[in-house]
């Protein structure tokens, strides 16, 4: 069985310990839910650090009115036992007061790589995740950090305010795991039907062909164009977005010789499902 903390002294406590004897430290910021795609970056932080801390925190600052705060799911047994058994050290689980107590006045905003794409259709988003991620770091000071690909902006934009707050853990990317059939594990693919979840794989399968057809030189608006299309012809309610960006500062992709990124918000049924593929 895996320990719990509460508390950041409790979590600070063990961290000295471990200082002490010279052993360096990985943590795994999740919402709880755990899926392989977790998982894969429990198993990164157990290679290449001696101890790993698991977070779980639904953080209520990253969800704007109308989402599903109430309704993620939760499931603390379940992803304590999925860690203990995958090896993980310790899980810190702090409720709301813990993270945010009474008169919390302070917010982290990553101005310009949080303003775009999910920061558009999303007002505050990052906000929520830069002030959440920036305490986790600084609870834990661990020596890495890992965090999944699928959301890869969030990956950019804490990577820029580590980088920006001179926070000395080094933030990690790890790849996107998927279902055989290319979808993206996401804790939220629960809300999908059967049907929802045969129409799914669609995404990935765009985004691959307009990754394709951008290296060979096609115009990028009517790829961007053709893409949305084939998303709403399955069966997407809306697509926020599915477009190609610089990799790095996420700003329309325009020299082909950088690395770049294809995109995609989409709405099926319940969920939002986001993805990207590199270009």
């Amino acid at each position: 069985m895996i320990k719990t903390v509460r508390t950041v002294d409790e979590l600070r406590k063990i961290v000295r310990g471990w200082r002490a004897e010279g052993l360096s430290m990985g943590l795994v910021p999740t919402m709880g839910a755990l899926h392989a795609g977790h998982m894969a970056l429990a198993a990164r932080s157990l290679e290449t650090t001696d101890r790993t801390i698991a977070t779980l925190f639904v953080n209520p600052k990253q969800f704007g009115e109308g989402e599903d705060l109430e309704s993620y799911p939760r499931d603390e047994q379940t992803d304590s036992d999925k860690l203990g058994q995958a090896g993980v050290h310790l899980l810190f689980a702090p409720d709301v007061d813990q993270m945010y107590p009474a008169n919390f006045s302070t917010g982290v905003s990553v101005g310009g790589l949080g303003d775009v794409l999910e920061g558009t259709y999303r007002p505050g988003f990052f906000d929520g995740v830069a002030t959440v991620v920036s305490k986790l770091l600084n609870q834990a000071g661990a020596d890495r950090a890992f965090f999944g690909e699928k959301d890869y902006q969030q990956l950019q934009v804490i990577t820029r305010m580590a980088r920006d707050l001179n926070i000395p853990t080094v933030i990690e990317g790890v790849a996107t795991i998927r279902e055989e059939d290319g979808l993206a594990l996401s804790s939220r693919n629960v809300y999908l039907s059967a049907e929802e979840r045969r129409a799914a794989p669609v995404l990935y399968q765009t985004l691959m062909q307009v990754a394709s057809r951008v290296k060979a030189g096609d115009d990028i608006i009517e790829l961007e164009n053709w893409g949305r299309e084939q998303v709403l012809a399955v069966g997407f309610s809306s697509v926020d977005y599915l477009s190609v960006h610089d990799a790095e500062t996420l700003e329309a992709f325009g020299e082909r010789s950088r690395p770049g990124r294809v995109l995609v918000a989409a709405k099926l049924g319940r969920a939002r499902l986001i993805d990207n593929v590199p270009v």
